[in-house]
C-alpha cells in the first residue's frame, strides 16, 4: 500500500493489532502458531479496518535476535498474504540499524513500520529529528513513529513532531503514548490535519480521549477479542459514548482489574519511571494465557518477563469466559 493511500486509511479510523509472539516452553519463537494466529486474526477481522504490528513491545520485540526479528516479520506478511496492512516494528536506537530493518520490511512486502523513540542514550533534538528524517527517506514505505516515554526515557514534543511531519512524505500516522490528556490535545492540534493520531495506550485510553479527535488506538487485545474491539472503534469514531461506556464496563473493566492485581501480585516493579507511567508488563502473560484459554497460541513470555502462574488462570478464565464473552476458536 502506498504511504498517501495507507494514510487516507488510517485518517478513516483503524484498529492497530500489536501481535504478541508465543514462545515455546523452551522459549524458541512458535513460527507456526504465529502464522495460525495471524491467519485467524485475519479472517475473524474479514472487512474491518485492521492493521497488523508485529515485533513491537508487546511482541517483546528486544527479545528477538536480528534472525528472530526477520523471520517473525516474514512470517506475519506471508500469513496476512496482502489483506491487511503490515506495519512491523522496525524500531532500533542506532539509526543505522533502525534503516537496516526498515529496507528489510520494505523488501519483503509491509506496507509501513512502527518507529518508536531511540532508547538508551538521550539524544538532542536534532539526532532524534534526524533518526526518523534518515529512516522515512531510506524507505519508500509508510512509517508510523511511536511517541512512548514508557520505554525510551524522551519523548518527541508537538513542534518536533510537526517538523518532521512537514518534512517526510511518507508518515502515515502517529502513534502518541503520552498519558497527559493536554499533551495529546497539543499533537492533534498541531499534525492532526496531515497524519491521524492513534491512541497508543489501548483501549480505556481511546474511549476516554474519542471525542479530542484520535483516529483509533493501538491493541494487544485485538489479538483475542478483535470483535470487541472493532465494536470500541466505531462507537469512539460515530460520538457514542453510551456504547463507549457499556462496552468499557461491562466487557473491559472486569479483564483491566484482573490485570491491574496481577501486576500488584507479581511486583513490586524495578521501574523509576513516576505514575502514570507502565510500571508492570504482567499484561502480556495475562493475554497470552487468556489466548491459549480460547485455542489461540499465546504460550509462554521470555526472560526477563514472567509467566501467569497456574493458580492464577481459573479466576482469569471466569471472566474470559463469562464477563468478555468469549467463545473458544474452533
Amino acid at each position: 500500500m502506498e504511504p498517501e493511500k495507507f494514510r487516507e486509511f488510517m485518517k478513516k479510523g483503524a484498529v492497530v493489532c500489536v501481535q504478541l509472539t508465543p514462545f515455546k516452553e523452551d522459549e524458541d519463537v512458535d513460527y507456526e502458531g504465529l502464522r495460525d494466529n495471524t491467519t485467524w486474526l485475519v479472517e475473524e477481522s474479514k472487512g474491518e479496518p485492521l492493521v497488523l504490528v508485529p515485533v513491537g513491545s508487546t511482541g517483546e520485540k528486544y527479545a528477538l535476535s536480528d534472525e528472530e526479528w526477520k523471520k517473525v516479520v516474514r512470517t506475519v506478511v506471508d500469513a496476512a498474504n496482502g489483506k491487511v496492512p503490515i506495519m512491523p516494528g522496525a524500531s532500533h536506537s542506532g539509526t543505522r540499524v533502525a534503516i537496516e530493518r526498515a529496507k528489510y520490511a520494505q523488501d519483503i512486502g509491509a506496507d509501513g513500520i512502527m518507529v518508536v523513540l531511540p532508547y538508551y542514550h538521550v539524544p538532542e533534538e536534532e539526532g532524534l529529528y534526524l533518526h526518523y528524517k534518515r529512516i522515512c527517506d531510506a524507505i519508500d514505505i509508510g512509517v508510523m513513529p511511536y511517541n512512548n516515554p514508557d520505554v525510551s526515557k524522551i519523548y518527541m514534543k508537538p513542534h518536533l513532531l510537526k517538523r518532521l511531519v512537514d518534512n517526510a512524505n511518507n508518515i502515515v500516522a502517529v502513534k502518541e503514548n503520552t498519558p497527559f490528556i493536554p499533551t495529546l490535545y497539543e499533537h492533534i492540534k498541531t499534525v492532526g490535519d496531515k497524519v491521524p493520531i492513534m491512541q497508543g495506550r489501548g483501549e480505556w485510553w481511546f474511549a476516554a480521549t474519542a471525542f479530542l479527535g484520535v483516529k483509533g488506538y493501538i491493541s494487544g487485545y485485538a489479538n483475542f477479542m478483535p470483535k470487541i474491539c472493532f465494536d470500541l472503534l466505531r462507537a469512539g469514531l460515530n460520538g457514542d459514548f453510551k456504547g463507549l461506556k457499556k462496552i468499557i464496563e461491562e466487557k473491559l473493566d472486569p479483564y483491566e482489574e484482573f490485570i491491574a492485581k496481577m501486576c500488584k501480585k507479581y511486583g513490586p516493579s524495578t521501574t523509576i519511571l513516576p505514575y502514570p507511567y507502565v510500571s508492570s508488563y504482567m499484561i502480556y502473560a495475562v493475554m497470552k494465557t487468556t489466548m491459549d484459554m480460547l485455542g489461540l497460541k499465546g504460550e509462554h513470555m521470555r526472560l526477563p518477563l514472567l509467566d501467569l502462574k497456574e493458580e492464577d488462570k481459573k479466576e482469569l478464565e471466569k471472566i474470559v469466559f463469562e464477563k468478555l464473552g468469549l467463545n473458544k476458536v474452533k
